[in-house]
């Protein structure tokens, strides 16, 4: 039930967009979609439905009518495009499936640059990008655009572009007030607001500069998923549920694998786990994203111009890889300037990451625990009161939860002084053996330029022979300084020398138009050398048939490659008891060669606890299991590779107001990177490597990063309709994705993560009244199968119901927009392992002078 409203206040530039009668002549909106253009699929201007590939690109006026809070959220209502959710503050764009929640498989630009955070791998959601102020359009490529744009593309792209302060000048303010967490039973309801400036002035003819600031602030999303990961380790006794002495809910750290052990009681053997913390008790759900950018134009002459850009942006939210992670005071910052002319552009840009005051809460907890007791210390106290309780008639279930209390006689209570400080002590220890910290400072320079040769160089080319040739360069620098437990310099002598990490690439492009224009096709060939790769060659081959101007039909053959991103390259972290290595040869030479699966590991002890629960001595047991183990089959990290087909069809009927986009694909990935579990005996002799690894402190356990064996396809498409008349605009989209796996599964192959089915339904009007417009959207996606470090198993279904109602107040330059995103406050999981997400009420004014 709702109890409250939630408000969101937005003030915007120029009001010229609201003022104008939406309401569209047939023949103006046929001009209007025909004349479309996109920048992304190519590289250079071409007509949107005319694209070679796949494309979804939504500009001002979708974002208006968008019954969403931001523009960024209305992107998950796209054809073919999923959003994750880690965080209020942290959203994961990503197409076509093997989604996680930091997806290094789709890149995500900003007016053309990169805007990934270096040691992530990916961009930590809009934190570098533009407030709905400043934003113009945004173009989706939901498939493989490695031949274009190099690493990180396989699964696609999101170019998000800006407004030129010379057509868009002004002051512009938006305010947005929300309340969430309406009846959560973990959470008061809270405020959160959003507050943006933009300023665009035009100086002189060839001089104009802008400048945006956003502030907000709130209350995350709260993860307290108590589904037990688990719930057998104790079968063979009969202690299941509550009565589980090694119980490990989802949400709940330090009771994972590495804060258990097999104890011997009472002539059996028992897994008993440390006692561990809820999620919500080591982390601040505080959320605040403090950012700005600039932008300083010069015009050399028409269409010709030098831009200098900066992003800034200083954020407290959640972050999850295989653990999840508390940023605070994380700092991204990112410098650009920019040549463009209509045959030529430069680019160079330096993104810098600083992760301030940052932990991890798996180790926050665990360490929260270790550092008022050490597990051998708190096991022995809990043997012996084990034993004690036992001695004198205590039930087995009640003689273990005696023996939990006696053992945590002492342990931080959450919310104590002594608690706090505690977690305020372990948050800047960087070594998880013994703290939480995570203190990382990375960066890349990247340089790329571009030259459309039949531009000017070979004009008669283009107008003679609808030929068009363009060549592109780039090269990608990381720098890492090593802080001696999340990076280390493999180099003998120079650990904490900076690391540098080098790809070089280069593209060539080749267009031709045939049948008088009917026919174009597309031919691109790209090649990459990494510091520890062979070249890699990628080509594009594409074809777009348009009998007439308004129906078009596409195909395209293309290959894309990802190599390993610096983590997983390079980390060399102690996370939870087991070393994370990267799987470059420099990192981890000797584990793979020494190493026994730890799921085979898990499997044969196990059996062998069962086996002594059953009356046989650990020596027989041992010998009987031996032949489950196995050994390690897997090496050093290689690239990742997938080759795609693609076809498609865009389409316009009655004179332009029902718009058809379909498509549909088939890709096939090898060489998945992924990661490995697997633990290293501390012998050599054959004989004795069963029984090292029995035992916790006779091996040592390793995530290793190197690539799946399987061959995986996945294929899919997705339909969109869109129908519009006298100025109601309604749209359904269906996307359909599906996983197949060959007869050689290896279980290593990242998880797909990635609904079958997922439905999107709107429609919305600008002005149905005089001032007065509206908007509503549908979204619904099947349950699907959740594939992590942190935890595996089935997501369930979901739909949100999305509103908003917008009235202009023309004479202050004024607008007010009141929604709700998840209206019926429905609390959900976008992913296992995360938050979950209700409902957000909302009004935003938008105000604006020029």
């Amino acid at each position: 039930m709702i109890k409250h409203l939630f408000i969101v206040i937005s003030f915007a530039g120029s009001t010229g967009a609201y003022a104008q009668d939406t309401t569209r002549l047939k023949q103006d909106t046929v001009i209007k979609i025909l004349s479309e253009v996109t920048v992304s699929a190519s590289r250079t201007r071409e007509s949107l439905l005319r694209s070679p590939v796949s494309i979804q690109k939504v500009g001002e006026q979708y974002f208006r009518n968008a019954a969403a809070p931001s523009f960024y959220d209305a992107l998950e209502h796209l054809q073919g495009v999923q959003l994750l959710t880690p965080s209020l503050g942290f959203k994961v764009l990503n197409a076509r499936g093997f989604a996680n929640t930091t997806n290094v498989r789709f890149a995500q630009l900003v007016d053309g640059m990169d805007v990934q955070s270096p040691h992530i791998g990916g961009p930590i959601a809009n934190a570098l990008g533009p407030s709905d102020l400043d934003v113009t359009n945004v173009e989706i490529l939901p498939g493989i655009a490695s031949a274009l744009y190099g690493m990180n593309t396989v699964n696609g792209l999101a170019n998000i572009l800006t407004k030129n302060p010379f057509t868009s000048e002004g002051i512009s303010i938006q305010q947005k007030t929300a309340l969430i967490h309406l009846d959560n039973r973990e959470s008061d309801a809270k405020v959160y607001t959003e507050t943006s400036v933009r300023l665009a002035k035009v100086v002189s003819p060839k001089l104009a500069f802008k400048l945006n600031g956003t502030f907000n602030h709130g209350y995350d999303w709260i993860a307290n998923d108590r589904r037990e990961l688990n719930g057998q380790a104790n079968a063979s006794t009969g202690l299941l549920g509550s009565d589980n002495p090694a119980r490990d809910p989802l949400s709940s750290y330090g009771n994972e694998s590495s804060n258990r052990r097999t104890i011997a009681l009472g002539g059996r053997n028992y897994v008993v786990a440390r006692t561990g913390y809820d999620e919500k008790d080591v982390v601040d759900y505080g959320l605040r994203n403090i950012k700005a950018d600039a932008g300083i134009y010069y015009q050399f002459k028409p269409g010709m111009t030098l831009t200098y850009l900066y992003h800034m942006a200083l954020l407290d939210n959640v972050y999850q890889r295989a653990n999840r992670f508390r940023l605070a005071d994380y700092l991204v910052q990112q410098h650009g300037i920019q040549i463009q002319s209509n045959s030529v552009q430069l680019k160079v840009y330096l993104n810098r990451e600083n992760t301030g005051n940052s932990y991890n809460l798996r180790s926050m907890a665990e360490n929260i625990d270790r550092s008022y007791k050490p597990d051998n210390v708190w096991y022995a106290d809990y043997s012996a009161a084990f034993n004690t309780a036992l001695s004198s008639g205590t039930t087995l279930p009640d003689a273990h939860r005696a023996a939990r209390v006696a053992a945590d006689a002492g342990r931080p209570l959450p919310g104590t002084a002594a608690f706090i400080d505690s977690r305020n002590r372990l948050a800047q220890i960087n070594n998880w053996d013994m703290g939480a910290a995570l203190k990382v400072r990375a960066n890349f320079i990247h340089a790329e330029g571009q030259l459309d040769i039949t531009q000017h160089l070979l004009s008669e080319l283009k107008d003679k022979a609808g030929l068009q040739i363009l060549v592109g360069g780039d090269h990608r620098t990381y720098i890492i300084e090593p802080d001696g437990n999340y990076f280390i310099n493999p180099k003998p002598g120079k650990e904490y020398t900076n690391i540098h990490y080098s790809k070089t690439g280069g593209f060539i492009s080749v267009t031709k138009t045939l049948l008088n224009g009917e026919l174009k096709l597309g031919a691109i060939m790209r090649g990459d050398k990494n510091d520890y790769f062979d070249l890699m060659i990628t080509p594009r081959f594409t074809a777009v048939y348009s009998p007439v101007n308004t129906q078009h039909f596409r195909a395209s053959y293309q290959r894309g490659y990802r190599y390993p991103s610096i983590f997983e390259a390079y980390s060399n972290v102690n996370s939870g008891g087991v070393k994370r290595v990267g799987g470059l040869p420099a990192m981890s030479s000797g584990i793979f060669e020494n190493a026994w699966l730890a799921s085979s590991i898990t499997s044969f002890q196990q059996s062998v606890l069962n086996d002594v629960n059953s009356g046989l001595t650990q020596q027989e047991a041992i010998e009987k299991n031996t032949g489950l183990l196995k050994k390690n089959p897997y090496t050093y990290i290689k690239a990742e590779h997938v080759k795609s087909v693609e076809i498609g069809y865009k389409g316009l009927f009655d004179d332009g107001r029902f718009f058809i986009d379909a498509e549909a694909y088939l890709n096939r990935y090898s060489n998945f990177i992924a990661q490995a579990n697997m633990n290293v005996p501390n012998t050599t002799i054959t004989d004795s490597i069963p029984y090292a690894l029995y035992t916790r402190n006779k091996q040592s356990p390793y995530r290793m990063w190197t690539n799946s064996q399987t061959e995986v396809n996945n294929y899919g498409g997705s339909l969109g309709l869109t129908y519009s008349e006298r100025g109601y605009m309604a749209n359904a989209n269906v996307t359909y994705a599906k996983l197949r796996m060959s007869d050689k599964e290896d279980g290593l192959e990242d998880g797909f993560n990635t609904p079958s089915w997922t439905i999107n339904l709107s429609v919305a009007k600008e002005r149905i009244f005089k001032h007065a417009g509206a908007g509503l959207s549908w979204k619904w996606q099947s349950s699907y199968y959740w594939q992590s470090f942190l935890v595996n198993g089935d997501v369930d279904a979901y739909a949100t119901l999305d509103a908003q109602v917008t009235y202009l107040f023309d004479k202050i330059s004024c607008k007010a927009k009141l929604g709700a995103s998840n209206l019926l406050n429905k609390y959900y999981y976008s992913f296992l392992g995360g938050p979950s997400i209700g409902g957000m009420y909302y009004l935003t004014l938008t105000y604006g002078l020029r």
